[in-house]
């Protein structure tokens, strides 16, 4: 059953918060200016760096044997990334020759869910209903259910042992005659599942370390550790890449712990990188950024570079949408006063707030899109000085419009007197 909470906040204490709202709607704002700015930079100097390595690169057919004419080069390449490490978890037996083994944990536990609904009352009074919901789920990281809202749920969560998260990377790894880097081996995908193996020793001797826990921690009745012989009741159970631990992976109880492992296998790979010595570094270009790159399986050198050139396209737009976004939320922050003066008179207060919310919208965009071309007058002028040109002309008709509705309301208002003489004329 829902839990709920209501709470009413006093037409004062909604001004006071409006108040205090206008600083930080206004660092926002100028956070996006600042990001839009910088961003627009940033692409032109990564797409500036991708297009002089592109310049520079020279295809190798073949990396079997380490040249010194290579040495201090921009090179493609295709090659078997292939590790000579066995990487292990002896906790769980894991045991893998690999560019990278992975170790994921998760937890059974109760989550909690919140939904507000919000009610204008009259005299500008706001009152919040919040209503919270729980559901059992897998997390990544333990829940404090200390903090629950519901009496019921609180204190309600705990966890049979609690275990990090690890990443192990392989050191011997090599892409023909070369040696890879951290920074290239990190870049290398295709994670697959593993099989743990685990001994009996070893299942009885973590077995004997949870059944500890668990009676040290007086969460869970000592009954249920052993039975009536005085054997230890199994709490870990391991099936393909995963470690379970809880009584059973088909029935999950708040506490239950799973372990999931995954390791990233020798691959061939496709590389952009310069070469140093027998192993590789990033391409600095003359603007002072790196670049390199990795992909799976074979991929041309121009394929390679198109998808780098994609990748900052599709980063410039999601950072100019989340500026453009936070330049109209700073401003309908600012401005939220503005609403909240009228909203004594709730169904008055609605409507001022869907014009302020509009007008922030319209200024928030056209400031956004005039901060671009003002970037782009420093890195890309003839763009610049074409998108100046259309939000000034966007300005322009917004003033336009308004100064022609101004004038209508004002030649209305005359026809309306002159009307109401002619009648009061008639009358007498």
């Amino acid at each position: 059953m829902a839990y709920q909470e209501t709470h009413t906040t006093s037409y004062g204490s909604r001004l006071s918060n409006s108040f205090k709202k206008i600083g930080t709607g206004l660092a926002m704002f100028v956070g996006a200016t600042v990001l839009l700015f910088w961003n627009e930079g940033r692409a032109v100097k990564t797409a500036e760096t991708i297009k002089e390595a592109q310049g520079t690169a020279v295809h190798v057919d073949n990396v079997s044997e380490v040249k010194a004419d290579l040495n201090g080069q921009l090179i493609h390449a295709t090659a078997m990334a292939e590790s000579h490490d066995t990487l292990r978890d002896e906790m769980f037996g894991a045991a893998v020759p690999a560019i990278k083994l992975i170790r994921n944990v998760e937890y059974y536990q109760w989550q909690e869910y919140s939904k507000e609904e919000k009610r204008e009352k009259f005299g500008g009074s706001e009152e919040t209903v919040t209503t919270y919901t729980y559901k059992k789920k897998w997390t990544d990281t333990p829940i404090n259910s200390a903090e629950f809202h519901d009496p019921a749920y609180q204190n309600s969560n705990f966890v049979i042992t609690e275990l990090e998260n690890k990443k192990q990377l392989a050191e011997d790894v090599t892409f023909g005659a070369y040696n890879l880097p951290d920074f290239l081996k990190n870049s290398i995908g295709g994670e697959k599942d593993i099989t743990l193996s685990m001994d009996s020793v070893q299942k009885a001797t973590l077995n004997h370390d949870i059944i500890e826990s668990l009676r040290a921690s007086g969460r869970v009745d000592v009954r249920q550790l052993a039975d009536s012989t005085g054997k230890e009741i199994p709490y870990l159970a391991v099936s393909g890449n995963t470690a379970y631990i809880g009584k059973s992976s088909g029935n999950p109880q708040i506490g239950d712990v799973r372990v999931i492992f995954k390791a990233v296998p020798s691959a061939q790979i496709s590389l952009i990188a310069k070469v140093s010595g027998d192993t590789f570094e990033p391409y600095m270009s003359a603007n002072g950024n790196n670049f390199s790159r990795v992909e799976m399986g074979s991929v041309s050198m121009g394929n390679m570079f198109q998808g780098a050139h994609n990748n900052n396209s599709t980063l410039t737009w999601i950072l100019r949408l989340v500026g453009i976004l936070m330049a109209i939320g700073g401003l309908k922050m600012t401005f939220e006063i503005l609403s909240m003066l009228f909203k004594w008179f709730p169904a008055l207060g609605s409507i001022v707030n869907m014009g302020v919310g509009l007008v922030c919208s319209v200024i928030g965009f056209v400031w956004s899109l005039l901060i671009i071309s003002i970037a782009w007058l420093f890195y890309r002028p003839i763009i610049g000085i074409s998108l100046i040109v259309v939000a000034t002309a966007a300005i322009w008709l917004l003033w336009k419009k308004s100064k022609q509705k101004a004038k209508s309301a004002a030649a209305n208002d005359s026809a309306n007197n002159s009307d109401n003489s002619a009648a009061a004329t008639a009358a007498s």
